[in-house]
């Protein structure tokens, strides 16, 4: 699903150049649940972001599906991101003014799709993340859980292959994200997705197939179930 060729990342500062990491080499095959650990300040958001599509490499290329998307233009990345590719935030990212129903529903009709699809398939996907009687509801007026329910809902519309949390958890009691980080997985199966999910927290890297750590620039497989 994902390969990674010598991929750094620098950002320049007042004084010289901040190397993020420098010539990350490795793969994330199709149907794979990978947890990509490190400390606060680490790069780990950096590399999902690059990995998403967000942010571009310095160096070093990014296939998707055997796709190098590292150098297309930012029309073809936002479709690739659209079509291809479901975010998870730790802060959710939901639309205030808008429903449950309406906030999955936009990535659909950005896409073309009908209102009406749009509502239909939007309702279903939240009877799946076990929201339907909250679909008329705005974030305001949900729990936490609720609103990163109504996150993971919204990034499954456009039925991504490849799923991205980033610290799905962190804005979370411990019982209310174990919850989540199941729900999350058992989407994953169901659906058939290649998901990664970044954190600092260990118990969240146990949900997983594949754990990674990054750490002083580098990225190196702790384990793999």
């Amino acid at each position: 699903m994902l390969e990674v060729k010598d991929l750094t990342k620098d950002y320049p500062l007042p004084e010289g150049v901040l190397h993020v990491f420098k010539g990350i080499d490795f793969e994330i095959n199709k149907g794979d649940f990978v947890a990509i650990m490190g400390v606060s300040g680490v790069g780990k958001t950096t590399l999902l972001n690059l990995l998403g599509i967000l942010d571009r490499p310095t160096r070093g290329k990014i296939f998707l599906e055997g796709e190098d998307v590292s150098r297309k233009s930012e029309k073809e990345l936002a479709e690739i991101r659209n079509q291809k590719i479901g975010f998870v935030f730790q802060f959710y990212h939901l639309l205030p003014e808008f429903t449950s129903l309406e906030n999955v529903s936009f990535p659909l009709l950005i896409k073309g799709v009908g209102r009406e699809e749009a509502a239909k398939r939007s309702s279903d996907l939240l009877r799946e993340v076990f929201l339907e009687e909250k679909i008329h509801i705005r974030p305001a007026q949900l729990s936490g859980g609720e609103q990163q329910r109504v996150a993971v809902a919204r990034a499954l519309a456009n039925e991504p292959k490849l799923l991205l949390a980033d610290e799905p958890t962190g804005n979370l009691d411990w019982k209310t994200g174990e919850q989540i980080l199941q729900l999350i997985k058992d989407l994953h199966i169901r659906k058939k997705l290649t998901s990664v999910v970044v954190t600092h927290n260990e118990k969240v890297a146990n949900f997983c197939d594949k754990v990674y750590l990054m750490e002083k620039g580098s990225l190196k497989l702790l384990s793999s179930k």
